[in-house]
């Protein structure tokens, strides 16, 4: 289903969002056309209002208003007056009295001019008298304009709108009521014309949108689709396959790096795995010959009992070469798989040097190979039996791959926190070649020595392994003809033990 792409679900989550703020902006700027229409309108219906307001309110002269003929002018006969006597306001009919009936209305010529009556669209007025009796309206006004409800005596000016028509109101003082309205349906096709253009504009922006965002979620995708491309082809078995990094600053650029990492680890891990297997397979076909071989000789035909035992020697040997073998391989095995255990107590490394130095003494006198040893104080932390291992291995290839009456120096101190061992040698030394490879698997600096003599070409792999796991290191300088040295650091515990008596050993 397409809503399971990432894609998809990108694009449709950014059009959901450009979506409600489109939405939001057109709602809001149409409301905004329409409240500035209609205010614009308010306006000029109140503007035209408070001009036939005037108008009303100035009305004919006061007698006329009064019913009275005008005086006669002549000699003891004053003019007229237009309005009450000097000293009195000037009031209406009495409430509840009827007045002298309806007036004539007349309008300045300013304000007539603000009312065109031919346009039946245009703005429009009415007045009525306070006893509701319309006294003139203009000749555009809809017919039978209803006549306004007053509260009170509120003289303020009111607004309503009815069916098609705004209009604005107010009563005066006395009573009468003024009235200016406009149709509006010119001005809703105007507001309905600009909802239309905003849903247009909005649908195309929203339109682009979605396509950018479509575009825009393909190119931030690519990479992962080249990504699980080539981890395809990677588990298919083409483990030299890698990923293609155009981008290297953003985060896919950075997956990809480590991805690219991983794969080469894992193409050379897997490449070891492979020559491993080869050199296991390689190691124990050698004794297997041997025994079959003695087998079969053995069995060919009758032989003597010395000549049984010699047969039996000879295959007991190979079977242990193959048990030799076998453990190493075993404990590499559990050293990758992490199921090793190791204890963490203090211990002090120069005593169990000089036990391992004990152990190897008679095979170095068989060689006539001398052993000087400076062993000093070493607190250290970490699996002594272990560390034991280390030492005997390091201790045992000094003796092999050294020369006749050579030398071996043995040497343990406490540096920057550390425990140091030092084992150096006057043997063969290492090529510089070979010198990056002797902790491999099965790797043999000397390949002119033979197997007979029991080296798996693992002890320098198992050794680097235990240092490893007790958080130390291990490193190895060499000059071929005049020896090496291998330097072995582990976590010091300072004051955890005392120095041990000295080894009765030659030095």
């Amino acid at each position: 289903m397409f809503l399971h792409s990432i894609r998809w679900r990108l694009t449709l989550w950014l059009a959901f969002l450009l979506g409600c703020v489109l939405s939001g902006f057109g709602v809001t700027a149409y409301q905004l056309h329409r409240v500035n229409q209609f205010t614009q309108l308010d306006q000029e219906l109140e503007r035209r209002l408070t001009a036939v307001s005037a108008d009303v309110r100035r009305g004919p002269p006061f007698g006329e208003r009064m019913g009275r003929p005008p005086f006669e002018e002549g000699p003891g006969h004053p003019p007229p007056r237009h309005g009450p006597p000097d000293g009195m306001p000037f009031r209406g009919p009495p409430e509840g009295r009827p007045g002298p009936g309806p007036r004539e209305i007349r309008l300045s010529a300013q304000t007539a001019g603000l009312f065109d009556e031919a346009d039946t669209n245009g703005f429009y007025f009415a007045t009525w008298s306070r006893e509701s009796a319309l006294l003139k309206s203009s000749t555009n006004a809809p017919p039978a304009v209803p006549h306004p409800e007053r509260l009170g005596r509120d003289t303020r000016t009111h607004t309503r709108t009815r069916e098609t028509f705004s209009e604005a109101y107010h009563f005066t003082e006395l009573g009468d009521c003024v009235l200016v309205g406009r149709s509006i349906v010119a001005d809703l096709h105007s507001i309905h014309r600009f909802a239309g253009w905003l849903i247009i504009a909005g649908s195309a922006v929203l339109a682009l949108g979605v396509a950018g965002g479509w575009r825009l979620a393909s190119n931030a995708l690519r990479p992962v689709a080249d990504i699980s491309a080539t981890a395809s082809r990677i588990s298919a078995g083409k483990l030299s396959e890698r990923i293609s990094v155009a981008e290297t600053d953003n985060e896919l650029g950075h997956l990809a790096g480590v991805l690219n990492s991983t794969f080469a680890r894992l193409e050379a891990a897997f490449a070891q795995q492979e020559q491993f297997t080869a050199d296991a397979s390689h190691e124990l076909r050698t004794p297997l010959a041997v025994l079959i071989s003695e087998a079969q000789t053995t069995l060919a035909r009758e032989r003597t009992a010395g000549e049984y035992r010699e047969t039996v020697e000879a295959c007991l040997e190979a079977a242990q070469q193959m048990s030799r073998l076998t453990e190493s391989l075993l404990q590499l095995a559990r050293f990758d798989a992490g199921q090793e255990n190791f204890a963490r107590h203090p211990f002090d490394l120069a005593e169990t040097t000089r036990a391992c130095v004990e152990q190897i003494y008679a095979l170095a006198l068989q060689r006539g190979i001398r052993v000087e040893c400076d062993l000093k104080p070493a607190p250290a932390l970490g699996d002594a039996n272990r560390i034991g291992q280390v030492v005997t291995n390091l201790l045992t290839n000094a003796i092999y791959y050294n020369h006749e009456h050579g030398e071996i120096r043995v040497a343990t101190a406490v540096q920057d926190g550390q425990a140091i061992l030092t084992v150096a040698d006057t043997g063969i030394g290492i090529d510089t070649e070979d010198l990056p490879h002797v902790f491999e698997r099965f790797y043999r600096a000397d390949k002119s020595r033979a197997r007979t003599q029991g080296r798996t070409g693992l002890g320098l792999a198992i050794t680097k392994a235990i240092i490893e796991a007790q958080s130390g290191n291990i490193e190895v300088s060499s000059e071929h003809g005049k020896g090496s040295v291998f330097v072995v650091r582990i976590p010091s515990a300072p004051g955890a033990c005392v120095p041990s008596p000295s080894l009765g050993a030659p030095t």
